[in-house]
């Protein structure tokens, strides 16, 4: 792997791995994950909701490969990874909160949409342990202007 460093912005240096798609926050999840949370101070959880094809893989992967948290399991499942809370959900039709919206997993593994990006302190390590857990990356971490990064496919589990 290419051992150059990404260029600074006058901080310590920053490194990130890009990884697959995401959907909107859901306002719903955040506030019944707000009240199950025992943290009197807790005022707001951002959330990022995935609308996957196959829950338990996608699950599996959060937990098994990145660490994640499982904190409530079914459909839809919370996890905490890091900082950030993720809600995996199987995606559906309109609701009364979204009368005209679908939600659905993405289409083209090829086409990206938006990302869910993990800022991490070493992304060699990171990349190597996430490799070593059944990551697959499209490539090694790469070198750009000011960080060094790489991007797994949506669907994180090659099939």
């Amino acid at each position: 792997m290419d051992n150059r460093r990404a260029p600074t912005l006058g901080r310590k240096e920053q490194t990130a791995t890009r990884i697959g798609n995401t959907s909107s926050v859901s306002a719903r999840a955040v506030l019944t994950m707000a009240r199950s949370n025992q943290s009197a101070e807790l005022k707001l959880v951002v959330t990022n909701t995935l609308t996957v094809r196959d829950i338990q893989r996608s699950v599996a992967f959060y937990r098994d490969v990145l660490g994640a948290t499982v904190l409530r399991e079914g459909q839809p499942t919370f996890l905490r990874l890091g900082n950030t809370w993720l809600t995996i959900n199987g995606g559906g039709g309109p609701t009364d909160d979204k009368p005209e919206v679908v939600a659905s997993a993405p289409r083209d593994q090829d086409v990206l949409s938006v990302f869910l990006s993990l800022r991490v302190t070493d992304i060699s390590r990171y990349y190597d342990l996430w490799c070593s857990r059944g990551a697959k990356f499209i490539t090694e971490p790469k070198v750009h202007a000011t960080e060094l990064r790489c991007y797994t496919r949506p669907g994180w589990i090659p099939h």
